[in-house]
């Protein structure tokens, strides 16, 4: 038997720096969407982070079936799809190459190998070369590093296109009704890598102000927990209750094979139309637990990742007691040490005695004991 693997499938385990989505997954995400939505010749999606194409190519085979007793002739249901229905911004030239190659079967769809002829060597996958807009040693689209990305022109710089506008639906001229991808997860800044700008809750913040009907996106962990510029995301997604479906992979592996995403990775559908609880879906090591709750748990500010943990969580709540960071210290209050140990005079008849106080960390230790006995 001869070996005809899918070649987007090869390039989802490259490597860690550019994630490339395998067509599986594509295919889960894709299954959160009404699928009468692949039976109307006026749907349109968006991928504004086309790497492979794949996302466009799994639409694209989805509408040709859908749309098959409408528009019967298949290079007709083709043209009308590729032209009318399917749209993508490359995060860079080499990715426009790849994406086009992947949809139209040729890098340049006005050629006579295109499935589909376009009057441009675009098509509607568009990438243009930008550069950014530095204030102060800073992008003020991205936060990218004048010293890191104000170099040759020769070189990807990185300004991605769709991020790097207050007026994104003027790229195509149109508003979208599904919008959906696996956008750059961050940028460096010329530190370690794990102080590198994270760039993915810009996308998801651009294309919810875009407002289609429909958003989904696969994006990493991190914002669970905020920090290093993601406080503010975390709580607008924590606090959106349009979000109806979120999947986790606490071991990125299990989404990406052979990829490590510290934290992990998810995917999550956004409901213009559709406020309530969210349905939970935690994937490890190919179990799957599901639960219907809200994002954010009463008394929490971070996202409580694992379902098993919710009803234990609630039931501690429940009884109203002082949390632990009420009455313990940090290590270091005031940046002063907690484990100073002072003397203590007691006079016994006509004898000082001098003695040694208990550390600060000691008493407060003693006084979480008493109050857990």
């Amino acid at each position: 038997m001869s070996y005809n693997p899918d070649v987007l499938s090869c390039l989802a385990n490259l490597s860690n720096d550019e994630v490339f989505t395998p067509p599986a997954v594509v295919n889960k995400m894709l299954d959160l969407l009404p699928q009468e939505l692949f039976e109307s010749p006026e749907t349109t999606f968006l991928d504004p982070a086309a790497k492979s194409g794949v996302f466009l190519r799994e639409i694209t085979k989805r509408l040709i079936v859908g749309l098959e007793k409408k528009i019967p002739d298949l290079q007709q249901c083709v043209d009308h799809i590729l032209h009318k229905q399917v749209f993508g911004i490359a995060t860079t030239e080499l990715t426009s190459l790849v994406s086009r190659r992947s949809l139209y079967c040729s890098k340049y769809p006005n050629c006579k190998y295109s499935v589909s002829k376009f009057d441009t060597v675009e098509g509607n996958i568009r990438f243009r070369a930008l550069k950014h807009t530095f204030v102060n040693g800073r992008c003020k689209w991205c936060g990218a590093s004048a010293s890191q990305f104000d170099r040759d022109a020769s070189l990807e710089s990185h300004a991605y296109k769709f991020i790097h506008t207050s007026n994104p639906e003027e790229i195509f001229n149109m508003k979208f009704d599904v919008i959906i991808g696996n956008p750059p997860y961050q940028m460096a800044t010329g530190g370690s890598k794990a102080q590198a700008i994270p760039l993915y809750h810009r996308f998801v913040s651009q294309a919810r102000n875009m407002n289609p009907h429909y958003l989904i996106m696969i994006v990493p962990d991190r914002w669970f927990s905020g920090g290093f510029g993601l406080n503010d995301f975390r709580n607008e997604m924590l606090n959106d209750t349009r979000i109806r479906v979120l999947y986790d992979f606490p071991l990125a592996s299990d989404c990406f094979p052979g990829v490590d995403i510290p934290g992990g990775i998810c995917f999550f559908k956004w409901d213009r139309d559709s406020q309530g609880l969210c349905d939970v879906v935690v994937n490890s090591e190919g179990k799957e637990s599901r639960m219907t709750r809200p994002l954010l748990e009463k008394g929490c500010d971070v996202f409580v990742k694992y379902n098993e943990a919710i009803p234990i969580l609630r039931k501690v709540m429940s009884f109203g007691e002082y949390s632990l960071e009420d009455i313990v210290s940090t290590q270091r209050p005031f940046d002063l040490p907690t484990n100073f140990i002072g003397e203590s005079v007691k006079t016994q008849g006509d004898v000082k005695v001098v003695g040694r106080n208990k550390s600060v960390s000691y008493i407060a230790r003693k006084r979480v004991e008493k109050m857990l006995i």
